[in-house]
């Protein structure tokens, strides 16, 4: 109830016990937050080829875990994590539309060990401290590594559009248009919009293939692909969860800044690192890509006003349902080539564009030397290495790194020996922003 006794109003009143709203409008608010991560979560496995329906339970299941292990207390969804198409693509590259269904589970494996990595660093932040770990992760590293994820898949965004630029211009104008002049619900689902659009004019073009769709079962179980292990690729790979893990820490800081609640500290950062590297493990031992705490869902908690968990954990519960209709699957599978290509376009880019703002609003200066020399390194390698790499030889075992991993590596190796490392990690809370203990 509000201060003078009247019912709560969702997106004016905080409100932190759903129960208090009632069973029907607690389910609507959840499925909201279905429709929120939904347009992003699925079209990871489109770009990689990974099934729709075990990333749809993947990541329910990955959220409900990531709840437990948090003990209930930070409202936060996990989806597909885009961070990880630049290894999938180095691993596991599509032809056009065709999945590389022989190398897809090595880098499925990939994504495994580096869920362990979020493992060992929440292991190493609660016995060291934040600081201490976050010294060899700043963010004239991690922003450098975000702006080239973005960067290396922009060939690949623009190889999708080319097959029809109408359909990938349909995906492409209606997602800027709801992103910058749509409100409420409009402004927090713009790819799934971008989407319904130009499928929709795909469909009068006559451009959807709709024999999988009819050949679908309506039930069934998600297909489970077990990851494999190659050095390769987990060496391609695992470099890339250096830079998510700093995504990780501005999302918590985001959510706890969004609900006024200090969740860095309670339930602790090494417990919502903890629930995301065994999500992303769990996901990918089974076939589903790495998971990520979502943005697309902290936007719907800042319009609602409603902090409680369990909405969260409804969109889990209604995503793993989703997980075991196979023609709800085979419909997303049908959505043309070119308008991936223009919700891609438009995503790949916004990659870049976090690590530009990651690189702002931690006030990197560029005038001093050993910055501009970490960044030009690690893009320069980035984009030099991007399509070779380099493969050498360890005993019988090849290995090729790809000039994503050996950014990272030369970024932090740089940045631990050169003079003037003076980087301490900073919360929100220490950067002048008030939670509301």
């Amino acid at each position: 109830m509000g201060e003078n006794g009247n019912k709560k109003v969702l997106g004016e009143d905080e409100i932190f016990d759903a129960r208090e709203l009632g069973t029907f409008r607690v389910l609507v608010l959840g499925l909201q937050h279905t429709f929120a991560m939904f347009g992003a979560t699925v079209l990871v496995p489109l770009l990689t080829g990974l099934s729709v329906s075990t990333t749809l339970l993947f990541a329910g299941i990955g959220t409900l875990l990531f709840h437990a292990v948090t003990r209930r207390k930070v409202p936060a969804f996990l989806g597909s994590s885009f961070a990880f198409l630049a290894g999938y693509g180095a691993v596991a590259p599509m032809a056009g539309d065709v999945p590389n269904a022989e190398m897809l589970p090595y880098a499925c494996g990939g994504v495994v060990v580096a869920g362990l990595v979020y493992v060992v660093l929440a292991g190493m932040i609660k016995w060291f401290g934040i600081n201490k770990v976050m010294r060899f992760f700043p963010p004239v590293v991690t922003g450098p590594i975000i702006i080239c994820i973005g960067l290396t898949l922009s060939s690949s965004a623009i190889t999708n559009c080319s097959t029809d630029w109408l359909l990938a211009l349909c995906a492409l104008i209606p997602i800027i248009v709801a992103n910058i002049w749509g409100k409420g619900m409009v402004k927090i689902v713009p790819i799934m919009i971008g989407i319904g659009v130009s499928y929709a004019v795909a469909l009068l073009m006559g451009a959807v293939d709709f024999t999988a769709v009819r050949e679908a079962d309506w039930l069934g179980f998600p297909a489970v692909t077990m990851a494999k292990f190659e050095t390769g690729a987990i060496i391609t790979i695992v470099p890339i969860a250096l830079a998510t893990v700093v995504e990780h820490i501005g999302d918590i800081s985001a959510i706890s800044a969004t609900a006024g609640k200090n969740y860095i500290q309670d339930p602790g950062l090494h417990r919502t690192i903890l629930g995301d590297g065994l999500a992303t493990g769990l996901a990918a031992m089974f076939g589903g890509p790495a998971n990520t705490t979502y943005g697309e869902n902290t936007g719907v908690l800042a319009l609602t006003k409603v902090y409680d968990p369990i909405v969260m954990e409804i969109a889990a519960v209604t995503a793993v349902l989703l997980s075991f209709i196979p023609k709800f699957a085979a419909v997303v599978s049908s959505i043309p080539t070119a308008i991936i290509g223009g919700v891609s376009l438009i995503l790949y880019g916004m990659i870049s564009a976090v690590g530009v703002r990651n690189v702002v609003e931690n006030r990197i200066d560029f005038t001093a030397s050993r910055n501009l020399i970490i960044a030009a390194v690690i893009m320069v390698s980035a984009i030099g290495f991007g399509g070779t790499g380099i493969t050498f030889c360890v005993g019988s075992a090849s290995i090729r790194l790809t000039g994503l991993a050996i950014a990272a590596l030369a970024g932090i190796f740089l940045n631990a020996v050169l003079p003037g490392n003076d980087y301490e990690f900073e919360t929100l809370r220490e950067k002048g922003v008030n939670y509301k203990l």
